[in-house]
């Protein structure tokens, strides 16, 4: 083997070193002058592979992209099938109405309409917004000064209906700001209130608090003293509920994740429904992107609540009469056709005879004649 000096080490080590393209031209043409040496060839190294950062952000989109593809995949499976004969309405629907009702912008000409249309339906009750009520809990009797006149007006012209007043408020349970349950003074003005709507000739309360989280004994405490009250009135007391977990303790992962916990676990719901005439779920607003998934998911909705639901209390599922876009709600998606069909095949599969079960459409400045036929075609009918 040549051994070589030191000039020739020192060329071959500068060489070995110069950057890519460093260094003089090298001319390889015809005119080269002869033995000119070539430049070397920079050794062959393997690729690099994927670092480990890399690799476990990838592993970690995999873990949180499988669930929401298995579950896209479990609720479009839930919407295939064919409702079962009679599952249609059992003439004890609702329907939210806005505050023009009770504040004077509506007259006996609207009032004969909408009656024409609850005609051709199975509602029985109106929830008629009468509120808000205050952080307090107290409820000003100016925000529902055309209650009587409107009462009176529904029960000549669609005898047979119920005319509920709806009341709500945002709680404090997500910002400083809104209703506390916790305080004894607060809910006991919750109570005056009702008692007072209840004087003006309301034949029911129908209460939705929002964002209310699953297990607020509060609430449930509230609920047991409002019963009390319309019981002994005759009267009605109703809910809007949220969803139920579609998997047990999702609402205590969505909270921990989004500080925003969204759904009742399934006992909560129970709880809530055992307290009161009537429980209407808000299943809409459900970040479905798809109407096959959408009403695969309230058919789900309408499973979970018909096992905890006790036959004596009416359970009403929401209709989504209103179109918006946004996340968390998607028009494309969210449709009556979807819901009605998601309905039915939910009672089709756990209680086909629930005496005691309708729907409750949500709302109805908003409602659209396309909203109108799905109901009546699909479940009025």
């Amino acid at each position: 083997m040549p051994q070589t000096g030191p000039e020739e080490r020192k060329r071959d080590a500068a060489e070995e070193e110069a950057p890519t393209g460093a260094g003089p031209a090298v001319d390889d043409g015809p005119g080269a002058r002869a033995g000119a040496s070539r430049p070397r060839r920079r050794p062959w190294r393997p690729r690099p592979r994927p670092r480990p950062r890399r690799r476990l952000l990838l592993v970690t989109l995999l873990l949180l992209l499988a669930p929401v593809l298995v579950s896209q995949i479990a609720l479009g499976v839930n919407y295939l099938g064919d409702p079962a004969d009679g599952t249609r309405t059992r003439n004890k629907d609702a329907f939210w109405l806005g505050h023009a009702w009770v504040d004077g912008r509506k007259d006996d000409a609207d009032v004969e309409e909408l009656a024409g249309r609850l005609r051709r339906t199975g509602i029985r009750d109106l929830y008629v917004h009468a509120g808000p009520l205050e952080h307090d809990g107290t409820l000003p009797k100016s925000a529902y000064t055309k209650a009587a006149w409107f009462i009176a007006a529904v029960h000549r012209e669609a005898p047979g209906i119920r005319v509920q007043a709806w009341l709500g408020d945002v709680l404090a349970s997500e910002s400083p700001n809104g209703m506390r349950l916790e305080r004894a003074e607060t809910r006991a003005a919750v109570v005056r209130s009702t008692r007072e709507i209840l004087a003006a000739g309301f034949e029911g309360a129908h209460f939705d608090l929002e964002p209310l989280h699953s297990g607020d004994r509060n609430y449930l405490a509230l609920l047991d003293t409002l019963h009390e009250v319309t019981r002994a009135k005759g009267a009605q007391l109703s809910v809007a509920a949220h969803q139920i977990d579609p998997v047990p303790g999702f609402h205590s992962f969505w909270g921990a994740t989004t500080g925003h916990p969204k759904w009742w676990s399934q006992r909560f719901f129970g709880q809530v429904a055992r307290r009161v005439d009537q429980i209407a779920v808000m299943s809409y607003d459900t970040m479905q992107p798809f109407q096959s998934t959408y009403g695969g998911y309230v058919a789900q909705q309408t499973s979970l609540a018909l096992e905890v639901t006790p036959p004596s209390t009416d359970l009403l599922m929401g209709l989504p009469f209103y179109k918006e876009n946004r996340f968390g709600h998607w028009a494309h998606a969210e449709t009556v056709a979807a819901a009605v069909r998601g309905v039915r095949l939910g009672l089709s599969r756990t209680d086909a005879d629930r005496a005691n079960f309708g729907v409750a459409a949500y709302v109805d400045f908003t409602a659209t004649e396309t909203d109108w036929v799905s109901y009546e075609k699909g479940w009025a009918r």
